[in-house]
């Protein structure tokens, strides 16, 4: 599957970490006001990247993760799921994301992007509305559904377009234990395809391990 979607964002981009000022002399000392500046600087980090705990850097923001596979010519793996209450996604957190496999290949050849909706937990109203945006341009309608996609601003209308490469779900149908190797073995042919697209060349995608079986349709939650 592919194409190009227009988002229609801010023409500017959006920028979701307010601009740091400097903390001006107060009494309670230069060592305070640094330990407080800094604290407050990782807070604000801290809240435009997603918690999971598997040593992947997971963005939140889609303009920082736009940025990053602009510079490294990663295409972005978009992942839309529902942290807080979609089974079929915390399975495939387990059975791929956690695999060191996984975590190889994705440190290599693509810009981590997590894009939840959840039921109980609140996102903030801008990261509602980049969510909703992208779930409408590529139409997703279960969860989890990945996109892998990059985007390029049109020089007339500042819109940024989606040029989207292919997309998965959970490996149904893998061997026991190796759903990981099923899902990179799919993944691989649509890194070539971006990486292709992106001036980097097929050849610089990192494979996986080959297996004989081809993943099968994905299985997972509707809304």
């Amino acid at each position: 599957m592919g194409g190009k979607n227009t988002w229609a964002g801010d023409n500017n981009g959006k920028v979701l970490l307010p601009t740091f000022v400097r903390i001006p002399d107060i009494n309670c000392g230069t060592f305070m006001k640094r330990l407080f500046s800094t604290f407050f600087v990782l807070l604000l980090a801290m809240g435009a990247m997603a918690q999971h705990g598997d040593g992947l850097e997971w963005h939140t923001d889609l303009m920082k993760a736009h940025e990053l596979s602009k510079t490294s010519h990663k295409p972005i793996f978009g992942f839309f799921t529902g942290s807080d209450w979609c089974g079929w996604c915390h399975k495939l957190e387990r059975d791929v994301f956690a695999k060191p496999a996984f975590v190889k290949w994705a440190k290599e050849n693509v810009i981590l992007l997590e894009l939840d909706f959840p039921r109980r937990k609140q996102l903030s109203q801008e990261l509602q509305q980049q969510n909703n945006g992208l779930q409408q341009a590529f139409q997703v309608q279960g969860y989890p559904t990945i996109w892998y996609f990059s985007m390029t601003q049109d020089a007339a209308s500042g819109k940024m377009n989606i040029n989207a490469y292919g997309t998965q779900g959970y490996p149904a149908g893998s061997e026991a234990g190796k759903e990981e190797v099923t899902f990179l073995n799919a993944g691989n042919d649509i890194i070539a395809k971006a990486k292709a697209d992106m001036g980097k060349g097929a050849t610089e995608a990192k494979p996986a391990p080959k297996v004989a079986d081809k993943p099968k349709a994905k299985a997972g939650s509707k809304k």
